[in-house]
């Protein structure tokens, strides 16, 4: 049990967080792809602009791992959806 607790937590801390990621992007596609809305959490959105244009270009190991996608959502660095305040 506890090689497998191991492993589990190798794999979490081999992980790159949302902002490591996004300073591998070219400058250019961030400033795209954010433009006017730097002050915000990163939403989903933005992020697919990012990765179909890597996927374009070819660049497919400058995309992050499914693991890595998943964590940003699940702990909140990138946002799904954005709701205003009424």
């Amino acid at each position: 049990m506890k090689d497998i607790y191991r492993i589990v937590c190798n794999f979490y801390d081999n992980m790159m967080s949302f902002n490591d990621w996004w300073r591998t992007v070219p400058e250019d596609l961030r400033n795209k792809s954010r433009k006017g809305d730097e002050a915000n959490k990163p939403l989903l959105n933005q992020v697919n602009y990012v990765l179909l244009n890597l996927h374009l270009a070819g660049k497919h190991d400058a995309k992050p791992t499914h693991e890595e996608l998943r964590d940003w959502l699940h702990s909140g660095q990138v946002d799904v959806l954005r709701m205003s305040a009424k």
